[in-house]
C-alpha cells in the first residue's frame, strides 16, 4: 500500500471551514508514525482536467472568477487542485502497476461537476484519474463510499459505457441527488442512522454489480464522514466497519486506488488506517 501526500495541500484554508488542513495534517502524521509508506504526488496536466471539465470551469478556478461560500476562490487554489488531481492520477497508475494506493490529498473532488465547482470540490479528482486510466484499460469502476452522493462524478460519467459508478450515501443530505439509479450510475440511498449491518449489506450488493462489470481498475471515493461521530452527517459506522469495507473492496482482486473525500471528525486518522488494514495494506 502506498500513500500519496504532499504537505503543499496544507497551505490553504478558509477560517471555520470544515474541510480544513488540520484533518489531513493529523492523518498524515498519524499514518507516518505508524510506518505507512508515503510517496510524493505531481500536479496533473491541464489537458487531463479538460478531459472531464468544461474549459470555462477550468478558467474560473484559475482566475478566481466564481463565488461559492462552500467552495471559496482562495489564492492559489488552481495549483492546489491540480496537485490533488495529479495525486489521484498517480494513485491510479500505482494501482495499475500492481500496488494498491491511497491519495491523502485535498481539495476533495466528487462534488465537482463537468461545468461547476461545488461542495468543497474544484476539480473532480476521481473523474480525472478514471479518464486517464481508460487509455490503459477497457473498463473502470468507481465506488463512492462518502456519506454524500458523488453528484459531480455521476454528472461527468453518466452514459459512458466504459465506466460503472456506484454510490452509497445518506438521503436526505446535501446535495440532494442520487435518489435513483440511471444508466451506468447505480445509487444506494440509505437512511440517516444507518449503521454497520445494513451498510455492509448494501455494499455487498454494490460490489456484486462491480464484479459483473469486470473492470480493469477500481477507484474508491473514500469519504469517512460515514463515521458515527462525524459532525456533518448522520451515519453510524465504526472502525471495525471500515476494516470490513476495506476487506470487501480488496476482495474484488482488481487494481485498486482510493482518494480521500470527506471525513471531519478527529477520528479520521484511525478510520483511514482501519480501512487500509482491511484492504491488506
Amino acid at each position: 500500500m502506498k500513500i500519496f501526500f504532499s504537505s503543499r495541500c496544507l497551505e490553504y484554508e478558509f477560517p471555520g471551514h470544515p474541510e480544513s488542513p488540520e484533518r489531513v495534517r493529523i492523518s498524515s502524521e498519524y499514518l507516518r508514525g505508524k510506518g505507512w509508506p508515503f510517496a510524493d504526488p505531481s500536479p496533473c496536466a491541464e489537458q487531463q482536467i479538460l478531459a472531464v471539465h468544461a474549459r470555462r470551469l477550468v478558467e474560473s478556478v484559475r482566475t478566481g472568477g466564481f463565488y461559492d461560500p462552500d467552495t471559496p476562490a482562495l489564492p492559489g487554489i488552481y495549483d492546489y487542485a491540480l496537485l490533488a488531481a495529479g495525486s489521484a492520477v498517480g494513485a491510479m497508475e500505482c494501482a495499475l502497476g500492481g500496488e494498491a494506493s491511497f491519495s491523502l490529498m485535498r481539495p476533495p473532488g466528487h462534488h465537482a461537476e463537468k461545468a461547476r465547482s461545488m461542495g468543497f470540490c474544484y476539480f473532480n479528482n476521481m473523474a480525472v484519474a478514471v479518464a486517464a486510466s481508460l487509455s490503459r484499460v477497457e473498463r473502470a469502476a468507481i465506488v463512492d463510499i462518502d456519506c454524500h452522493h458523488g453528484n459531480g462524478t455521476e454528472d461527468i460519467v453518466l452514459g459512458d459505457r466504459r465506466v460503472l459508478f456506484v454510490s452509497l450515501h445518506q438521503s436526505p443530505l446535501y446535495p440532494g441527488t442520487g435518489l435513483s439509479s440511471r444508466q451506468n450510475c447505480l445509487n444506494f440511498p440509505l437512511s440517516p442512522g444507518t449503521d454497520g449491518p445494513p451498510y455492509l449489506a448494501a455494499l455487498r450488493d454494490a460490489l456484486e454489480r462491480v464484479e459483473e462489470f469486470d473492470p480493469g481498475v477500481v477507484g474508491v471515493s473514500a469519504g469517512f464522514d460515514t463515521y458515527r461521530d462525524d459532525p456533518l452527517t448522520a451515519f453510524a459506522l465504526d472502525l471495525d466497519d471500515y476494516r470490513e469495507i476495506g476487506r470487501m473492496l480488496g476482495g474484488l482482486r482488481r487494481p485498486l486506488f482510493s482518494l480521500l473525500e470527506g471525513g471531519y471528525d478527529r477520528a479520521l486518522p484511525a478510520c483511514i488506517e482501519s480501512y487500509l488494514e482491511g484492504m491488506g495494506g
